[in-house]
């Protein structure tokens, strides 16, 4: 019997004996700059002659890793492998797979300053945030234990005297894992290890910005006794898994966390019953947002400022559960405003190398600086920069500025499109009732803050905010697994919620059967 789950704490960086652990981390990432990684499926190493690097987002100079391009011929061969796997896995007892997740966990913990160092110079993240990413992961691999243990057991149906009737819940098949780079540790050992956990097996294909996270957590489970061909590690182009293996006959699902547009076309090519194919293949995405956070007239400002400043700017807004649209009742705008500005202007940015004072790091690419920086020149047509809009050009990396437009439409672009960066639009609201129908207006859905004292206007919130997951008088990102499972409405996703206890359905067919008693 397993004790109850709880949440993985977070290291506490004050302490002089955990600074020097992550430094130490830190410079043996460093010494493993260059290094060359295969692709790995059915259990052997593949190299391939075409090879892509892994970048620092601070210093674009520094090498993280080099990682082999995978072709379809890969791709089709980590498919038949993980089918190949299948026969046996998908009979392995649940407590046995539950147990090398619950190993996994284990080994992550003993390796979780390297982990940490690895978001923080492959990815650009802060200490506290690359931590709180590993911290979920780890969430992740307890939960997914716990919750396949508790699955696994046959349901218990009603019986009818002439029958001995049970039903279970039994794996799809062999799958594609496509997780992002902005979460790189935790969503992707998330998919993984709930696809996994109860019995189907995987083509891992982690995001090409940080493949190195992935290659570290894949050595984790080899090392915790991961049969070969379970999970077949894939590194390349995009297009290899979102387009080749998504329409491969032989995928039986895609789990994918990314953008709306690459989101909604796996979406499509999915649907499409391809020759060959005997299933209509299942898909969890889960596909970003346009969050918002209302503060009310009777909201207590100084936590509203400090819950507005993390939600916007942790991770410099790289995340799709990302604070990037302000909603401000009229009179206490100029209130809250005159207590905000001032702390975004405070904010630390740099290195995050440098040490755990650093609060904004870098963008993940060039591309991504470029696209920011596009949208803050719509922004200025928009409404009133004023704060940030521009990059740090003192810095070698792809640094942007916090930045903050006022009076801006709720139409506007900067208010309807995801941006994915330290971009807030400020809306001004009439009133209570205008400021949700605001918040309501876009095409996602996935998460939302109010911060209010008035209970009516909670219970108003709540029937009336149409978002999967829902925050008061708290920041709308840093949801916990278990306690808040994540996933969105309308274009944000699937509304899979992962973290919760309807999450493994998903990657299982329920099987009724039904004996004649003599």
């Amino acid at each position: 019997m397993c004790e109850r789950f709880k949440n993985e704490p977070i290291v506490d960086f004050s302490n002089p004996e955990n600074r020097k652990k992550m430094e130490d981390a830190l410079q043996e990432v460093k010494s493993l700059y260059g290094k060359k990684y295969p692709l790995v499926i059915g259990g052997k190493e593949v190299w391939t002659k075409e090879k892509f690097e892994s970048l620092n987002p601070s210093r674009p100079s520094e090498v993280v890793g080099v990682f082999c391009k995978a072709t379809e011929k890969e791709a089709e061969l980590a498919l038949k492998e993980a089918w190949r796997a299948f026969a046996k896995w998908q009979f392995e007892l649940p407590e046995k797979r539950a147990a090398l997740l619950f190993k996994s966990a284990e080994l992550v913990r003993k390796k979780r300053f390297l982990f940490d160092a690895v978001l923080v110079l492959e990815v650009g993240k802060s200490w506290v945030e690359a931590d709180a990413d590993v911290a979920e992961a780890l969430d992740f691999l307890e939960y997914y234990a716990r919750e396949a243990l508790r699955l696994c057991a046959s349901a218990t149906v009603p019986q009818i005297p002439s029958e001995k009737s049970e039903m279970s819940y039994i794996p799809l098949g062999a799958g594609v894992v496509i997780p992002p780079w902005n979460f790189p540790c935790a969503i992707l050992v998330g998919m993984t290890s709930s696809s996994i956990v109860v019995g189907n097996t995987v083509v891992l294909k982690p995001a090409s910005d940080s493949p190195f996270i992935g290659w570290l957590f894949f050595e984790v489970l080899r090392e915790a006794g991961l049969p070969d061909g379970v999970v077949n590690f894939l590194t390349g182009a995009g297009s290899i898994a979102g387009e080749f293996l998504v329409k491969h006959p032989k995928t039986r699902f895609v789990t994918f966390t990314g953008s709306k547009d690459v989101g909604a076309r796996i979406y499509e090519l999915a649907s499409r019953v391809q020759q060959g194919q005997i299933w209509l293949k299942r898909v969890i995405a889960e596909m970003g947002g346009k969050d918002a956070i209302i503060v009310d007239s009777e909201a207590e400002l100084d936590k509203a400022a400090a819950g507005v400043l993390a939600s916007a700017f942790g991770f410099q807004g790289q995340k799709c559960s990302a604070c990037s649209r302000l909603i401000l009742l009229d009179d206490i705008y100029d209130k809250f405003m005159a207590k905000f500005l001032p702390m975004v202007k405070k904010i630390v940015i740099g290195c995050p190398d440098e040490g755990p004072h650093v609060f904004l790091g870098p963008v993940i690419n060039k591309v991504a600086e470029e696209k920011i920086l596009r949208y803050i020149d719509i922004g200025k047509s928009e409404g009133e920069l004023i704060c940030g809009g521009s990059k740090v050009c003192k810095l070698e990396g792809h640094f942007i500025k916090p930045t903050v437009f006022d009076g801006v439409s709720p139409n506007a672009r900067i208010a309807q499109e995801e941006i994915f960066g330290p971009v807030v639009a400020v809306i001004r609201a009439k009133n209570f009732d205008r400021a949700i129908s605001i918040a309501n207006n876009t095409i996602y859905g996935l998460t939302g803050s109010v911060y209010t004292t008035n209970r009516e206007k909670i219970e108003r919130a709540k029937k009336m905010f149409h978002v999967g997951n829902l925050y008061f008088n708290r920041k709308c990102t840093g949801a916990l697994v278990g306690v808040h499972p994540f996933g969105g409405f309308n274009m944000s996703g699937t509304d899979s919620k992962a973290g919760g206890p309807d999450y493994l359905l998903l990657l299982t067919q329920a099987k009724s059967v039904s004996e004649i008693i003599a």
